[in-house]
């Protein structure tokens, strides 16, 4: 059997739902659709999304105004709809979850209330291949409190590429408020021991939250459980829910109902009472307390659109067959001359693997020549790393068995 035949055996008997998704049509190479692992950074849309998409625009040229109160889907209480499947997914109670905004706006609205800096604790701990805008996130909350030398950058030990457990640990002092990492890394796809590192954290006397842009419907989460202070997640990489969707948060329960500061707007009030109009805010005692503004309906349509799948799957499910796809493309990179950053470990990886590229040929120029000569769209981060999602919903065996063979051949020159 040829390699090709494998893959196609694999996918015959390991099947995912590509059928629920629009696959893009590929402009060049042997196959009518692309080979598509940029899910983590953009996911593909499902089918049924513009069908529901639809039905809600619909709602309002049909009912105006009254859609905030009438039709199948009301708009005002329109995010309760979301708020049941995402505690789900990320394994929290219905009131510690909310969607809302977007990604850096959450963690700069929880950062309100959770980094609290005094002149012998303020620092920030983040891993040095932290996504940009977290860095400039706390760097710029850091200095809003008066505080130009808080941050402090994690990196790996010499020779490594992803940051050791113990090491984040080590780092934990009496002078540190705030740990907040990824809890999958974007750029090496490395999961983090999320319960082990709050712990830890809380122990010594730090708030401990994460940014979970890359591990929402990635890897399974238990958010309560683990007893993690706070999170925000995006939804358009692994949750597919389209460009800039709404966004994600987490507060765990012992905070809710609290004192702690917090910006408020007209959202932040309980529902129940919103509109009497009250100049004072009457915040619940849940996660929508940190909601500001009343969310737009149609973003939160398509994130509505993908949780439900997830919900219907199962988180687990898909970490499953993500487990054996991510094994079986590791497997074909292994004859490939590029250096895998990704840890070797499946447990300490989500469904990604970064190659770091030598030679002549830039990640960026590596990528251009898979899409355009191979039909394969991989995402690049310059100057020598490009990255391979092979998403469970989507991807195929034999999507993994293209993108070996391509790069391959481009390596070969």
């Amino acid at each position: 059997m040829s390699p090709e035949a494998e893959a196609r055996a694999l996918d015959a008997a390991d099947p995912g739902h590509r059928e629920l998704f629009d696959i893009p049509t590929a402009s060049e190479g042997r196959y009518r659709e692309v080979a598509y692992f940029a899910g983590n950074s953009l996911g593909l849309r499902p089918k049924a999304t513009r069908t529901e998409l639809l039905e809600d625009l619909d709602s309002w040229a049909a009912l105006g105004v009254e859609g905030h109160l009438e039709g199948e889907r009301p708009w005002l209480p329109y995010h309760e709809l979301l708020t049941g499947p995402a505690a789900r997914l990320v394994g929290a109670l219905p009131s510690e979850t909310v969607a809302m905004n977007s990604l850096t706006v959450n963690l700069h609205l929880l950062m309100v209330s959770f980094y609290r800096p005094t002149a012998s604790r303020y620092r920030i701990l983040i891993e040095d291949s932290a996504f940009p805008s977290d860095s400039y996130a706390v760097q710029s909350q850091a200095r809003f409190h008066g505080y130009d030398d808080a941050v402090v950058r994690l990196t790996p030990r010499p020779g490594e590429h992803t940051l050791r457990t113990a090491d984040v640990v080590d780092r934990l002092g009496d002078d540190v408020a705030l740990v907040l990492l990824g809890g999958v890394n974007y750029l090496t796809g490395e999961l983090m021991d999320i319960p082990a590192i709050t712990a830890a954290g809380q122990r010594a006397g730090a708030v401990v939250g994460w940014d979970l842009a890359h591990a929402v419907g990635n890897v399974p989460l238990q958010l309560h459980e683990w007893g993690v202070d706070f999170a925000a997640w995006c939804s358009y990489k692994y949750l597919n829910s389209g460009p800039g969707s709404l966004a994600g948060a987490f507060v765990h329960e012992r905070h809710l109902g609290g004192d702690r500061p917090r910006f408020e707007g007209w959202w932040s009030t309980d529902a129940a009472t919103r509109f009497e109009m009250a100049p004072e805010s009457r915040p619940p005692a849940s996660a929508d307390a940190w909601q500001v503004s009343n969310p737009p309906i149609f973003s939160l349509s398509p994130v509505r659109t993908s949780l439900e799948i997830f919900d219907r799957i199962g988180i687990g499910v898909l970490r499953e067959r993500s487990l054996r796809l991510t094994a079986y493309l590791e497997k074909l990179l292994a004859d490939v001359p590029l250096q895998v950053i990704t840890p070797t470990d499946p447990a300490r990886r989500g469904a990604q693997l970064s190659l770091r590229i030598e030679g002549a040929l830039t990640a960026g120029e590596l990528s251009k020549r898979l899409r355009f000569e191979y039909g394969v769209i991989a995402d690049a981060r310059e100057p020598d790393v490009l990255r391979l999602a092979p998403v469970p919903l989507y991807s195929t065996y034999h999507d993994c068995w293209r993108a070996a063979a391509a790069l391959a051949e481009v390596i070969a020159g």
